[in-house]
């Protein structure tokens, strides 16, 4: 009795170790969904590369009202497809994580049901512990059938071995999965923050636009020697409010040129970048320093304006505990600094003027207090700057060519270099390199 007891048990535990293995694998297959939204995405990108052609030729013409036109027509073209190739990935990565969440629900599961049958093998082994070995010998009609308890009970022993690693396994592949679908998620938050900014800048053009069409073309001349001659004024570039949030007091483009040539001769970094990548960030426009923490294990707290509740606004595992070491280093009340709130998707928690979130902070903090002497402060305009250039310099800012300054400022953007391999990202590296730009040109004018 006790015999074919084991030997069922232990044949349902064969059927879950051939389920087990196989779940995770057709979790990962492609969907013709996917594969249909990435066809869709080649040929985006293909239009938009014909696009950006036409745009580079224009900008090397001569500078006519009709040319003008022509290139914000295409400059609004090319965002256009942009926002579109934007919804895109978003399907995209809509796809994905519902993917994920099915994934870790099946994961969820099999560790469930992995659980409950390695509870009742461990009660088949603890009952006939129990027992001594006369009492085994005295209830079994045959010598035989003694020894082949002997035996099953040894493939259970051996199968419940099997099963805790599987579960082991199954933990692992959940943490694997949660850490993705944070990806998945934080990839959604950067596209939408990315067509944002697209969404901006096309309607600025398209009131650029809509002002040329006014214009005769002797006008338009007249406007533009106006337009250089008030670009050449050293003193309206001087007075310029750099536009940083999350600080007290923000610097003038001047003093903020200041801080980004003293932070250069240290890290390599071009002042013009890092001025660029910083207001890029704070054109985001992240709700920079309107949330308090207020629960350190759920990460949630409040807004700073109205004291409402609000959801994700630390990650606990990743962020929280280098978010007290800071603040206690510093002296500041935990519960009481602001730090970014979070967007639709993923998590807050980025703190001052170039946004750093607490658990990269950590990683650069030791090097801003060995060159300034005194305890790196995230809200600090210097220590910001400081930061942010040894970032960039370490993703390949210092080299000072387009491409590798382009590179740098997508990882700064989005944490990783994975996400630079997309077009659709490019929008940010873009938008940071046109900035750039234009504030090498201010600085001339500044050092004149």
């Amino acid at each position: 009795m006790f015999l074919n007891t084991i030997k069922k048990f232990f044949l349902s535990l064969i059927v879950l170790s051939l389920i087990l293995p196989a779940f995770g694998v057709l979790a990962q297959l492609p969907s013709e969904e996917r594969e249909s939204l990435e066809q869709e995405l080649r040929a985006l990108e293909q239009e938009i590369a014909i696009i950006d052609k036409d745009i580079q030729k224009t900008e090397k013409e001569k500078q006519t009202l009709e040319n003008q036109i022509s290139l914000l027509k295409n400059k609004i073209k090319k965002l256009d497809l942009q926002i579109s190739q934007g919804n895109v990935m978003v399907k995209d990565l809509g796809v994905q994580i519902e993917k994920t969440q099915k994934s870790i629900e099946d994961t969820l599961l099999k560790i469930k049901e992995s659980r409950k049958y390695l509870a009742q093998n461990l009660q088949l082994i603890y009952e006939a512990d129990s027992k001594s070995l006369v009492e085994v010998l005295l209830s079994e009609k045959k010598l035989s059938d003694f020894f082949s308890d002997l035996v099953a009970l040894e493939s259970l022993n051996s199968k419940s071995q099997e099963m805790l690693l599987n579960i082991e396994n199954l933990k692992k592949q959940l943490e694997t999965e949660k850490e993705s679908l944070d990806n998945e998620k934080q990839g959604l938050e950067d596209l939408v923050v990315l067509q944002n900014m697209q969404r901006q800048e096309s309607a600025s053009i398209k009131k650029e636009k809509d002002q040329l069409l006014k214009l005769t073309e002797a006008e338009y001349q007249k406007s533009l020697q106006e337009k250089q001659v008030t670009e050449k004024k050293a003193a309206e570039i001087r007075a310029r409010i750099f536009e940083l949030i999350g600080i007290p007091q923000a610097p003038t483009f001047g003093e903020a040129y200041e801080i980004a040539k003293f932070v250069s001769n240290i890290t390599n970094v071009r002042p013009a970048l890092l001025l660029a990548v910083l207001t890029q960030e704070s054109n985001i426009g992240k709700n920079v320093g309107q949330c308090y923490l207020k629960n350190i294990a759920t990460g949630s707290g409040i807004s700073v304006k109205t004291g409402q509740a609000v959801a994700n606004v630390m990650k606990p595992s990743r962020d929280v505990s280098s978010f007290i070491t800071i603040t206690e280093k510093l002296g500041r009340d935990k519960f009481n600094t602001p730090v970014s709130c979070p967007m639709q998707y993923g998590w807050g928690g980025a703190m001052g003027p170039a946004q750093f979130i607490p658990s990269t902070w950590v990683h650069y903090s030791d090097q801003v207090s060995s060159i300034t002497g005194s305890a790196a402060d995230p809200w600090n305009i210097k220590d910001a700057f400081l930061a942010a250039a040894l970032y960039l310099a370490d993703y390949g800012a210092t080299k000072q060519d387009a491409n590798s300054e382009w590179k740098a400022a997508m990882i700064y953007f989005s944490g990783t270099s994975k996400r630079t391999e997309y077009n659709g990202y490019g929008f940010y590296g873009d938008s940071v390199m046109k900035i750039a730009e234009k504030y090498e040109k201010d600085i001339k004018d500044i050092e004149q």
